[in-house]
Order: structure tokens, then sequence, then C-alpha cells
């Protein structure tokens, strides 16, 4: 099986779309997402197409595709971006029968590579829920520092919840 991790192109973009409005109600809980904050498919659009031709050092939003086989297994965000300084990263295994598996670290490990050498970083935060226990073991696992857990509306399609802030630095 070969895993590859990369910028995600615009004809992918219904995989995020997709993840969400397909999702239900229990397992977006598990996420902290708050349904009623999920935009339209053609807001999610519209935004992925306006952030992928600015410079890289003006985007508020990179996105990373997770391919296993050249299939979409998952998926991370970067936002919160200070170029040459830090961001937020989010991450999603969408393929149900790939979670829990492990395939999480690597993908994780694969993305801070990306957002560290395409911003320019020194810190890379996630943040899940704290009570989703796969992506805080996957983070842990990808060499992720623990921080604190704390309570915070983590992004817009949030509501305010416990989450476990993580740091990876180089």
């Amino acid at each position: 099986m070969m895993l590859a991790v990369r910028e995600m192109i615009g004809s992918e973009i219904d995989v995020i779309i997709d993840y969400y409005m397909k999702a239900t109600p229990e397992y977006l809980e598990i996420l902290g997402i708050d349904p009623s904050r999920l935009p339209p498919p053609e807001t999610w659009r519209e935004r992925f197409q306006r952030e992928c031709v600015r410079p890289i050092e003006q985007r508020s939003w990179i996105v990373l595709i997770w391919l296993l086989d050249d299939r979409p297994v998952g998926f991370s965000t970067s936002d919160m971006i200070i170029y040459g300084e830090q961001a937020n990263m989010h991450l999603h295994v969408t393929d149900p029968e790939r979670r829990n598996q492990g395939i999480g670290a690597e993908c994780v490990r694969r993305s801070a590579d990306i957002y560290f050498e395409r911003l320019r970083l020194k810190r890379l935060f996630c943040e899940p829920n704290a009570f989703n226990v796969a992506p805080n073991r996957a983070l842990q696992k990808a060499g992720f520092k623990y921080l604190k857990t704390h309570m915070t509306v983590p992004s817009r399609i949030n509501y305010r919840q416990a989450v476990t802030r993580w740091v990876i630095e180089r």
C-alpha cells in the first residue's frame, strides 16, 4: 500500500464537503462540530479557490489530502497562519475503515512536514476535542508535545469544548 500526502487540488474539495455533510450528528459531536455552523458547499468551494490563488505568504488556509493507493482516506487543514512563525492544523480520517488503525499518525507527520516547509513555520499547533482519543493518540505518535487541556472554540465550525493543545517545533 502506498501512502501519499500532498496539497489538495480544486477537484478534490468535495472530499471535505462530503465528509462533513454526510456525517451523522453523533460523529460530528465526537469531533466537536456544530452542524448549524457548517457552511454550504459552495462557500467551501469559493474559499478554497480564493485561497489557492493567493501567494503562500498571504494564505489563511491550506488544505492537504491523504491518499492510500491513490484513494482519499483523509485530509488536513491549516489555519490561523502567521507565515514564518506558527499555524494550527486539523486532521481527519475520512474513510471509516481506516480509523483507529495508525494511518493518522503517519499522515500527521507528513502533513506537519509540508506545513513547516511551505509556511516556513517554527511551531505547529493542533487542538482536537479532548474526548476524541484517536487524534490525540495520532498527534502523540507523530511527535507532538502535549501542552494543556482547556476550553475553547477551535474553529468557526466548532462549539465551545474541552480541547487538548499539542505543539511540534522545529
